[in-house]
């Protein structure tokens, strides 16, 4: 079966009605999580913005506590999967000050939580590729945010 195009999805997503759409929406919804808590957060955004990133924020809080860093081995396991939990999230979100701000919190976190202890190289390219991408997404932000986002950055590098 050959996947129809976006393209081809939006012009036939047109022609539902109300009813029609809701309905496909709410399928899609079933399919799997990540359509599910997209659509979430695209209907509670306008209600309260910060919604996203909060939930995120204290997904993360769960995931450093429940890991298991007595040995650096198993810390370089979960690092990578508290990391790949962030990545999932970031792209239910295209705003990228929350990106920012998320991908500083987990670097915070990491520090805080003592992976860099560790001095194994994974979990220190795993620290500086995410400090790398949070680099690039600041400077594409408006300059009082640059100012904000850098000031966490240089303590994070420092």
């Amino acid at each position: 079966m050959k996947i129809p195009s976006l393209a081809d999805i939006k012009k036939e997503l047109q022609y539902l009605d109300e009813k029609e759409l809701t309905e496909v929406i709410i399928n899609l919804s079933k399919f799997n999580r990540d359509n599910k808590a997209y659509l979430y957060f695209k209907l509670f955004e306008r209600e309260n913005p910060r919604i996203f990133i909060d939930m995120v924020k204290e997904d993360l809080d769960l995931a450093f506590m429940d890991a298991n860093t007595k040995h650096y081995h198993l810390a370089k396991k979960s690092a990578q999967a508290i990391r790949r939990k962030l990545n999932k999230h970031l792209k239910l979100s295209k705003d990228k000050e929350a990106h920012a701000e998320l991908i500083l919190y987990f670097c915070e976190k990491m520090k805080l939580y003592g992976y860099l202890n560790f001095r194994h190289p994974v979990i220190e390219n795993l620290y500086k590729i995410q400090l790398g991408k949070v680099e690039k997404i600041i400077s594409g932000l408006h300059e009082d945010l640059q100012y904000d986002f850098r000031l966490q950055l240089e303590s994070l590098n420092g």
